[in-house]
């Protein structure tokens, strides 16, 4: 993550929330210079925990496809609800976790 901004998430819609860069395609995967997203923390922190790059490269490549996935639909429901105050913990799914970084 990198430079922090207040603003709204591109994902969740969240207004007045500090946001950092997401790169759509991982930079580590072809991505430095390919578009972006701004995401607030727990947003952009929710995406890594579920996913590694190859994954987010192969088919979460765009703000629609994020939006569409199934494990990241009911996060996204869940934190639209929450304050932009609110610090929320975030914890790597099982499969990443077996999967290790």
């Amino acid at each position: 993550m990198s430079k922090k901004q207040i603003g709204r998430c591109e994902l969740c819609g969240r207004e007045e929330v500090e946001t950092t860069i997401h790169h759509l395609t991982p930079k580590e995967m072809g991505g430095a210079f390919l578009p972006t997203a701004k995401l607030c923390i727990p947003c952009h922190k929710q995406i890594h925990a579920l996913y590694m790059n190859d994954e987010l490269a192969a088919r979460l490549s765009t703000i629609d496809e994020l939006k569409q996935d199934e494990k990241l639909k009911s996060f996204v429901k869940w934190i639209r609800k929450q304050p932009s105050s609110k610090l929320v913990q975030i914890r790597k799914s099982k499969e990443r976790k077996q999967r290790g970084r």
